[in-house]
């Protein structure tokens, strides 16, 4: 089904419409978009590691097309799962600390210097 499609000009190729633009600096939105690829790519990459590793663990030896056709039972798959989850976590932790701040924001100085005063 995916035969004869060239997947290096396919990811080259420009989206239609514009770009979404989440920060006033351009070069922010770039850096942020090529920084989730790398963490995308990464993720994928782990899952073909712990493939690699859950095969050898089995049989003790391996080829590509055992790795092409590994599919994980259901423990393998939530652990699996777990661990993206946890790996986004970490990936997202700065942006989930700046939204948790904009939610509570820290009250303005004069009301720490009143409560300091009455003490």
């Amino acid at each position: 089904m995916t035969e004869g499609i060239d997947w290096i000009a396919r990811s080259g190729a420009r989206a239609k419409g514009r770009r979404p633009a989440f920060f006033d600096e351009p070069a922010l939105d770039r850096l942020y978009s090529l920084t989730l690829a790398l963490a995308a790519e990464l993720s994928a990459t782990r899952e073909r590691l712990d493939t690699v590793e859950r095969l050898l663990a089995a049989g003790g030896s391996l080829n590509r097309e055992d790795i092409e056709n590994f599919a994980p039972d259901r423990a393998a798959g939530d652990e699996r799962g777990e661990a993206t989850r946890a790996y986004i976590a970490r990936i997202m932790r700065g942006f989930q600390q700046e939204v948790e701040a904009m939610e509570q924001p820290d009250p303005p100085i004069m009301d720490w210097v009143e409560k300091l005063s009455v003490s």
